[in-house]
């Protein structure tokens, strides 16, 4: 359905004044060093930076919502599921295998998202206006689709998620439409869904699912080149959406310019190495 980091991502998975704060803000430095080592692989130091920015800070739901993150994309890459021919081959994709998820890994991504959940549940009650709560309940809805679509292929409780993390998205939008890492999961939203065929889009249109597939490609830009925590891998998204429409030249500089910001992450460099063997 969609991968967040939301982040991917994460799903993943794009920057409010609370979350791109300037260089010399503390939290933006910790939580965002702890962002950039895990889109490097690097997951127990990122385990690491956001465990103690959970101590230090217990009544920030970003924390466990970044240490989340880190979880389920660590998962993620260890099972192969980052693979851009993945989604590139639409026969491929719904034809993948359920794979089957670490156990531990599982039970840590758990725990941090119902800390997520405890944590910005209670701070909106006290300011339903707070956009780093609001945001962290999107990205925990998020992740939980990213989960239930690329590892549990539960793909009806993936859209489920994924509108329930649209609405909180769309709460912060409201308060500041330049909170840029908001606009990843409608735009992820509206591109992958897109790619249907027109009957299975003319009902999820009728659902309240977002189809358009410009305004999609047009959000994950905004993140791409506005976004905080989540522009990297809006970067790796038009990535995906630049081989899907055969534009290897700016395939080929997206991954180029990750693959000089995170060298030991070698997902960027098997793409380029499928982009020259394709170009032979």
């Amino acid at each position: 359905m969609r991968t967040f980091l939301p982040l991917l991502l994460l799903a993943s998975g794009f920057a409010a004044p609370g979350r791109a704060a300037p260089p010399d803000a503390p939290r933006s430095d910790d939580l965002y060093r702890g962002w950039l080592q895990m889109y490097d692989l690097k997951f127990d130091d990122s385990h690491r930076v956001f465990g103690a920015w959970e101590q230090a800070h217990p009544a920030d739901a970003l924390g466990p919502a970044s240490n989340a993150a880190a979880y389920l994309f660590s998962e993620l890459a260890r099972l192969g599921v980052l693979e851009s021919e993945l989604f590139t081959d639409n026969e491929r994709f719904l034809s993948r295998d359920k794979v089957q998820s670490d156990p531990r890994a599982r039970a840590a991504f758990e725990h941090e998202i119902a800390a997520t959940d405890r944590v910005a549940d209670s701070a909106i009650r006290a300011n339903p206006s707070d956009t780093d709560a609001l945001f962290a309940k999107s990205m925990s809805l998020g992740l939980r689709a990213d989960e239930a679509s690329l590892i549990d292929r539960r793909d009806l409780a993936a859209l489920h998620y994924m509108k329930d993390s649209r609405a909180y998205e769309q709460k912060v939008l409201a308060i500041n439409p330049k909170d840029y890492d908001a606009y990843l999961g409608s735009g992820v939203e509206n591109y992958l869904l897109s790619l249907k065929s027109a009957p299975v889009r003319f009902l999820l249109r009728i659902t309240g699912s977002l189809v358009d597939r410009d305004k999609g490609v047009q959000e994950v830009s905004m993140t791409a080149q506005y976004g905080h925590y989540l522009e990297p891998f809006a970067k790796l998204l038009l990535t995906v959406a630049a081989l899907r429409d055969n534009n290897h030249a700016r395939a080929r500089e997206l991954l180029s310019g990750l693959h000089a910001r995170f060298p030991d992450n070698p997902l960027y460099v098997r793409e380029l190495n499928r982009l020259s063997s394709a170009a032979k």
